[in-house]
């Protein structure tokens, strides 16, 4: 994934297995190296930013990658069914959700549509975080550092709300990177491991 990304940031993607053989190929089943599970935006179209091709990567995306239990669900089918040995959980800058929970500590903030706001909450807790230990508020916190503290609480919340993907973990066939990626380069960068990633697919 990390070569399918250097192809990309350099302009020299090869668009890998999107023929008409592979889609054939792929008709009876399916074996992704990967689950990916990312953020809505639409600059973040996976398959496009790791090079990759059909079948090779099982994506889950919704704004501001944030837990749920059809995300956990789909993770754990991912993991359980289809065998996949890596979960990579993909932040990045410039994330509308993100900035949406920031506002939403204002003191004079204005009330979001409710399902709005449940979709962004989750992401408060590092919203606070971040403005506690570097005494900012909602105008001066920096998001880039609220975005790596809400990556880091995903893959937690993860770990804590799925006893099967913990124990995958805990038993050495599955890891889970936490990665950001930066929209003006296209670089997606590792931020930290979960597990034993050294036979994973990234």
């Amino acid at each position: 994934m990390l070569e399918g990304n250097a192809r990309f940031v350099s302009g020299a993607p090869r668009h890998p297995r999107q023929d008409v053989e592979r889609r054939h190929e792929l008709a009876g089943g399916q074996r992704p190296r990967a689950a990916l599970f990312g953020c809505s935006d639409s600059r973040l179209a996976a398959e496009i930013i790791f090079d990759e091709g059909l079948g090779d990567l099982f994506v889950v995306r919704n704004a501001g990658q944030v837990i749920s239990d059809s995300v956990i669900g789909s993770l754990e089918y991912a993991v359980e069914v289809l065998g996949v040995p890596l979960i990579v959980v993909l932040g990045h800058d410039a994330c509308g959700a993100v900035r949406a929970a920031i506002d939403s500590t204002a003191v004079d903030a204005p009330a979001l549509p409710p399902r709005i706001w449940r979709q962004v909450a989750p992401i408060v807790p590092a919203v606070r975080r971040v403005q506690s230990v570097d005494g900012t508020n909602a105008a001066t916190v920096d998001p880039e550092h609220v975005g790596r503290e809400h990556l880091r609480d995903t893959v937690t919340e993860l770990l804590q709300s799925s006893e099967l993907i913990s124990a995958a973990v805990a038993a050495g066939t599955l890891a889970i990177v936490g990665v950001n990626y930066r929209l003006g380069e296209g670089t997606a960068i590792p931020d930290f491991i979960v597990g034993d990633a050294s036979d994973a697919a990234a």
